[in-house]
């Protein structure tokens, strides 16, 4: 069984500029990876792929194996299915609440793939257990578009309910879920910048402006 993990961070996560600069935004989605691969390890999976345009990207601290493609999402991800004939599990890399609980259930799963949809449509994690046949479809409605290309090729279909893994980071109001429900080093990051503001309301993040971040 191995993971892979898409990665970007030049100019990532561009939904945050409004409350994070370009290098903030950068640090921050790697901290996020960070804690990806380790919820990962902690899970029990030991071979974890990062697929990255740039392999300058990633740090060494990162202790994973680097695949450097500059390919589309979509494109990049079907080439590395292809050549796979283990169970793979793919997870995006915004996913900081993501707890080892939720990876061992995840890939106990009986099922031939197994889906966490992601806010608006998207796909967060996706398990297949034979991935050579299967090709992915990120972008717009993914989770809708996994479902179909799984029962196209009648495979059984899992959808795996869950708050903080079907929580991804990419609005400032991700933040708040972080603040409230993280452990790692994103959090940590995090609350270096952002504490919580409580009103009528939902509870909301509110930027401690004077506290400056490498």
């Amino acid at each position: 069984m191995r993971a892979v993990i898409p990665y970007k961070k030049e100019n990532a996560k561009s939904r945050l500029s409004t409350i994070m600069t370009k290098e903030q935004r950068e640090t921050f989605v790697e901290k996020m990876l960070l804690d990806v691969v380790a919820t990962l390890k902690e899970g029990g999976i030991r071979n974890i792929d990062i697929i990255t345009t740039d392999t300058c990207d990633v740090k060494r601290e990162v202790k994973a194996n680097i695949i450097e493609d500059d390919k589309d999402l979509n494109d990049c991800l079907n080439k590395y299915l292809s050549q796979k004939e283990e169970p793979i599990l793919i997870i995006m890399a915004d996913l900081p609440l993501v707890k080892f609980s939720h990876i061992k259930d995840i890939v106990a799963s009986k099922e031939d793939v197994t889906i966490v949809p992601g806010k608006g449509g998207g796909t967060n994690i996706l398990f297949i257990r034979k991935p050579e046949n299967f090709r992915v479809k990120y972008y717009g409605s993914s989770f809708e578009n996994h479902c179909i290309i799984a029962a196209q090729q009648k495979l059984s279909i899992r959808v795996y309910d869950s708050f903080l893994a079907s929580t991804d980071i990419d609005e400032p109001q991700d933040i708040t879920e972080l603040l409230l429900h993280g452990e790692g080093i994103a959090k940590d990051y995090a609350e270096k910048r952002f504490g919580k503001k409580e009103g009528k309301g939902r509870v909301k993040i509110s930027p401690f402006n004077e506290i400056p971040m490498s």
